[in-house]
């Protein structure tokens, strides 16, 4: 995987740039490494803010959906060290147990053309857990790069707020917002992306609820329906 600060050389500059989510997007959500990740957070809240298991859930719950991440929360509000909060949370989940390499997953991305579209990474997560899990996955060496939060840096800055979206774009050196498409499994930062003018696709897994209304331009139940929504980057069958 390239380095998120290179910049593409050549004609590769020019192209358009596929963004992919990783968490609940690149594995399944039913792998519960969600549901992992929230009891480490709601303990971490619990112990670091000295408060009781239903006060930690609910002060989690309102980060999350005021900042769409928990840490900038604790950051603003309670001067708590990120660094430290990564490795109590996101590297403390055994997944190595959870996340296996996916042949399929693999498959599609190679079929991706890549003299067409250029294909990038971008995460609420920090550094350390995107490459973990993309890594796990088997599918590392496909992506040009990671656009991460960086939670070294104050004020945080994550999806969906537009200066994440701009900071992807800087770093995967793509300058219109008709050249992005991007697929995420969160309806607020399908919105965001839309919003920018980004093409993207919110992927609603199988067995979860349909929004009533749709969060951006395409809505997907599986990572394989780009190759219907997207056929433009995908090498032809024949």
């Amino acid at each position: 995987m390239g380095s998120q600060s290179e910049t593409p050389n050549g004609d590769r500059g020019n192209l358009p740039v596929l963004f992919f989510d990783i968490d609940n997007c690149l594995y399944p959500k039913s792998t519960k490494v969600h549901d992992l990740m929230a009891d480490l957070i709601d303990q971490y809240f619990a112990k670091h803010l000295g408060v009781n298991e239903e006060e930690a859930i609910r002060l989690h719950k309102e980060y999350y959906q005021n900042y769409g991440l928990a840490i900038e929360g604790l950051v603003r509000h309670h001067q708590i060290d990120p660094l430290e909060y990564n490795a109590k949370v996101d590297d403390a989940l055994p997944l190595e147990n959870i996340i296996k390499p996916n042949p399929q997953l693999r498959k599609m991305l190679e079929d991706i053309d890549t003299t067409k579209v250029r294909l990038w990474l971008l995460t609420n997560a920090y550094i350390t857990h995107g490459k973990r899990v993309v890594k796990l996955l088997g599918i590392d060496d496909l992506f040009e790069g990671l656009t991460f939060c960086d939670y070294s840096k104050i004020p945080i800055i994550c999806k969906p707020h537009q200066d994440m979206y701009a900071k992807a774009m800087k770093e995967a050196g793509v300058e219109r917002p008709e050249d992005c498409y991007f697929v995420d499994d969160s309806y607020g930062n399908c919105v965001g992306a839309q919003k920018l003018g980004w093409t993207a696709a919110h992927l609603v897994e199988e067995g979860l609820k349909v929004p009533k209304t749709p969060a951006s331009q395409h809505q997907i139940r599986h990572l394989e329906e780009m190759r219907n929504i997207f056929p433009q980057f995908f090498k032809s069958s024949s």
